[in-house]
């Protein structure tokens, strides 16, 4: 800060600083001249000067796989458990969800010195036991994103949860006796690297153990430069562990390099989600989606088309099932069947299913075989497959 206040600059600095990092390591984040820039880096005691980034976040049976069933052969120390506390960087958590409830924990630790201030109704509890936000939206989690990352790490065990009755179980994370700290650097536009900054700063001071950060860039940057590894290396000189997701740009390499940070490649898991399409001749073919819309098994007509604008003809496609080589969507379809070559299902807003190419021929052949083809797009359903987990092909490297 002794750079900003002295008579280094030719201009105000009045209104330029847009962060100030002093609780766990010195820095700052403002908006400077390109001479400024050059100017600061070329002073003693500045290890580094870089832009600010825009990063982005990296979207069950994975404890399991790693030795840490939930039961009676798991040795599990409760008591260290509570005590651990896991800093969650991410698009901030929803505090109502079953996971992050409260329930049968005692007070946070002694060590905790963070505070609540998740927004407007937004309230903390003894599981929940600290928020931050650095996005001026308040902590509460509008992407689901962050809601999802920390029940992971460390959310209680929820039995009986399903995706509207889809892979009905009970989710869980990995330490659920731990206590969790939400972080909310990302928005719906990114993750801003002076927001990453502060939270690193502020979860340090506040006494988190872990550090979690499922978000990144796109690029590989030296340590000096790249904010995650410059707040990874300050947590690890507390002795808290940062744990990064690899990313999704397989089978693209990794940009989480830091040898000081624990990184995480994304796997499949024990079952997949399967939405099958019957035909009218009754064959039935096995498409990837999550579709938690239930048509009762009807069949309803066919159209199919070649291009994108004619897949968007509400004329044609009302009331019937849009059969199309792209992903699209329309308010007057009943239902959408698509090629599309993918190892993981997705969830959209109307009942689809996403064919292999295979079958997405076998499902041509039968429309013109027929002059009134027709079919059913069924309520997807969980199927457990034992040859999980594996690295997903998304992943990066």
């Amino acid at each position: 800060m002794k750079i900003l206040t002295s008579d280094f600059f030719p201009s105000s600095i009045e209104g330029r600083l847009v962060r100030s990092y002093k609780r766990s390591f010195n820095g700052f984040a403002a908006r400077l001249t390109e001479s400024e820039r050059q100017r600061v880096a070329e002073m003693e005691g500045v290890v580094s000067v870089f832009p600010s980034m825009n990063y982005k976040l990296h979207t069950t049976a994975s404890w399991d796989f790693m030795g840490m069933k939930e039961g009676t052969n798991t040795k599990r120390n409760l008591a260290v458990e509570s005590d651990t506390i896991v800093g969650v960087l991410d698009t901030g958590i929803s505090p109502e969800s079953e996971s992050f409830s409260g329930k049968g924990f005692g007070p946070p630790p002694k060590k905790w010195k963070g505070v609540c201030s998740g927004g407007k109704n937004f309230t903390c509890n003894n599981k929940l036991i600290g928020a931050r936000d650095y996005t001026n939206e308040g902590t509460r989690d509008t992407e689901g994103h962050g809601t999802h990352t920390a029940s992971t790490a460390a959310g209680n065990a929820v039995e009986n949860a399903s995706f509207y009755g889809i892979g009905n179980g009970t989710a869980r994370g990995g330490v659920p006796a731990s206590r969790i700290a939400a972080y909310k650097v990302c928005s719906g536009s990114g993750c801003s690297t002076e927001s990453i900054l502060s939270a690193f700063d502020d979860a340090i001071a506040d006494g988190v153990d872990v550090i979690s950060a499922s978000l990144g860039g796109v690029t590989t940057y030296m340590y000096e430069k790249d904010p995650i590894a410059i707040g990874a290396f300050h947590a690890m000189a507390k002795g808290i562990l940062t744990v990064q997701s690899a990313g999704n740009s397989g089978p693209n390499p990794t940009v989480s390099v830091a040898p000081w940070i624990l990184t995480v490649a994304a796997s499949t898991t024990n079952r997949g989600v399967f939405t099958k399409v019957v035909l009218g001749n009754g064959k039935t073919l096995v498409g990837k989606s999550v579709n938690a819309f239930d048509l009762k098994g009807k069949q309803y007509p066919l159209v199919y088309e070649k291009s994108v604008e004619k897949c968007n003809n509400e004329s044609q496609a009302k009331g019937k099932i849009v059969v199309c080589s792209y992903a699209i969507g329309s308010d007057v379809a009943v239902a959408f069947i698509f090629k599309h070559k993918t190892e993981f299902a997705t969830v959209s807003p109307w009942p689809i299913s996403f064919l292999s190419l295979e079958d997405f021929g076998s499902l041509i052949s039968y429309i013109n075989s027929t002059k009134s083809p027709k079919a059913a797009v069924l309520k997807s359903e969980a199927i457990f497959n034992q040859a999980a987990p594996k690295v997903a092909g998304f992943s990066s490297r």
